[in-house]
């Protein structure tokens, strides 16, 4: 049985024999995020479709971002991810300011994203977000440990090794509630889901962030668009607490 909402995917699902109905609500989780600066036609030609196109904040650069997240309270159950996703806009949006806008926009949260890999540790959740959301998630295996001053993440995904990444902890401020909304597609069609979320503990730094790059052909993506090199800015969120929202067709 699938309840709609209007204008949305549905609202009730049946995932491995568990009811599930949105909003997927997110107590308690902490995340360590690194951005670069990446060529914007290598990042486009990474895109599966026309509707979206790079936010640019300066010429012929976009923002890469590469997200380890370890859930420990959420209504998907208890686990790991890695989010690799471009900053995006859908073709023909209104723009502002060039590029100034698109880093302002960045910072207050009203740029949306387009993840283009999304592996957790969890069959549950990967198969309620390809579902759901039309999120790639894929089952592989991450070892994510926030135990020291740093989170260290290992990402390896069919018997070879994608990512190892650290990214510092550590900060005091709050970070406000916003909606963030990422574009994916279900059954061809373009959607966007909004991610209403704040934090605690927020931390940010310029650069920050060691990356280093497997033999997976993940990394080799990865590699085309100039990784692993210093990043722009790292971010982390010691406490953070969301929804995600049903997926509407755009």
């Amino acid at each position: 049985m699938e309840t709609a909402l209007p204008q949305s995917r549905p609202a009730e699902y049946l995932i491995q024999g568990r009811r599930f109905t949105l909003p997927c609500v997110v107590r308690d989780a902490s995340s360590a995020t690194a951005t670069w600066l990446v060529p914007t036609q290598a990042a486009q030609a990474l895109l599966p479709g026309p509707e979206l196109e790079i936010a640019e904040v300066m010429p012929g650069r976009g923002l890469l971002s590469i997200a380890c997240i370890d859930y420990r309270d959420n209504d998907l159950g208890d686990y790991n991810e890695v989010s690799i996703a471009f900053f995006v806009r859908r073709r023909g949006a209104k723009k502002g300011v060039p590029y100034l806008g698109t880093a302002v926009d960045m910072m207050r949260g009203k740029l949306a994203t387009h993840i283009i890999h999304l592996p957790v540790n969890q069959s549950f959740t990967c198969e309620a977000g390809n579902r759901i959301w039309g999120f790639p998630k894929t089952v592989d295996q991450i070892e994510l440990d926030t135990s020291g001053d740093r989170a260290l993440c290992v990402w390896n995904k069919d018997g070879q090794n994608v990512l190892k990444i650290s990214i510092p902890k550590g900060g005091e401020r709050d970070f406000p509630e916003q909606t963030l909304c990422t574009y994916s597609y279900i059954d061809g069609a373009l959607h966007e889901t909004p991610f209403v979320s704040s934090a605690e503990e927020l931390g940010v730094r310029l650069g920050g962030a060691e990356l280093s790059l497997g033999a997976h052909p993940i990394a080799d993506e990865l590699r085309s668009l100039g990784l692993p090199k210093p990043a722009l800015m790292s971010m982390w969120l010691g406490k953070m607490r969301g929804s995600f929202e049903a997926a509407r067709r755009c």
